[in-house]
């Protein structure tokens, strides 16, 4: 299949061993009930295997409900799954997951949610510092708190749990250039989303975030800057969106010749989402689109 053919949001691309694993959120269950993942592979990037079932979620599992934005990512030898996970009794956050194989099967890895138990979260991201720390970098949602924030907290060595108090990195609305408010009929008042944090480090070692959240052309992939190259950095929005009309939740990868590449899915559309992929390029330390595969 082409990756035309593949309905998911949230795409994300683990490049390991000489193939290319497509992982996302199942659109046809995305608003509802679902029990796990899948994942596609290539050798190409142009035709696609699967789906293959990575992670089926076990009848104990803490979350009644939503399943969305798997990334995988390989650390100390073994693939660790980030994904959310959302309850009817208890508030959804991102737990972590493991395998011994991309293609899993991935078992529960975190007791439950690694984010706050009392923080409505999505969309956890693994970040290591240069100094080997590891983060995840989530979002507080903004159904909670109106104006949603990029957040982070720092992990333990073996990614089990966190170790420290999680800090804001920024909220929505200080991306004043470019977001607007959304104003949804059964949530009173004026909210600012935040979706989809990952993180990119330069050639000229300058730290990046992608984040998602609406413009005026719809959903979109904006940029923020670490002003002192990590996490711990004072964070600065761009007002130049690298993808603007209606497609997000992005993340970067580099294909085998090491060329970066963005995907994300577009349209914001249920049942209409699909993966696409731009390759990129670096001029003035920050990312460009090149053109679209």
């Amino acid at each position: 299949m082409k990756h035309q053919d593949i309905n998911i949001r949230d795409p994300f691309v683990l490049v390991d061993t000489g193939t290319y694993y497509l992982y996302g959120t199942r659109a046809d269950t995305c608003w509802m009930e679902a029990d796990g993942f899948d994942c596609y592979t290539s050798k190409d990037m142009e035709n696609w295997e699967g789906p293959f079932e990575v992670f089926h979620k076990p009848q104990d599992f803490w979350a009644d409900k939503n399943c969305w934005a798997p990334e995988v990512h390989k650390y100390n030898g073994s693939y660790y799954m980030f994904a959310t996970f959302k309850d009817s009794k208890v508030h959804g956050g991102t737990a972590i997951l493991k395998a011994s194989n991309p293609l899993g099967p991935f078992t529960p890895h975190s007791k439950k949610q690694i984010t706050p138990g009392d923080w409505e979260c999505i969309d956890g991201t693994f970040y290591l510092s240069p100094n080997k720390t590891p983060y995840m970098v989530f979002v507080h949602e903004w159904v909670q708190i109106s104006d949603g924030a990029i957040c982070a907290v720092e992990l333990s060595k073996d990614l089990t749990k966190a170790v420290s108090q999680p800090f804001v990195l920024f909220h929505a609305s200080e991306a004043a250039g470019w977001i607007v408010p959304i104003t949804p009929q059964n949530r009173p008042g004026t909210h600012y989303v935040t979706d989809g944090p990952f993180l990119y480090r330069t050639e000229h070692n300058r730290l990046l975030l992608l984040w998602s959240s609406f413009g005026k052309e719809g959903y979109t992939e904006a940029l923020a800057y670490s002003d002192n190259g990590d996490i711990t950095g004072r964070w600065v929005q761009d007002n130049r969106l690298l993808f603007q009309k209606d497609g997000g939740h992005g993340m970067i990868f580099q294909n085998m010749n090491n060329d970066p590449y963005l995907t994300l899915h577009t349209p914001n559309e249920h049942l209409k989402e699909r993966p696409v992929f731009y390759a990129l390029r670096e001029k003035d330390d920050t990312l460009w689109l090149k053109e679209k595969a």
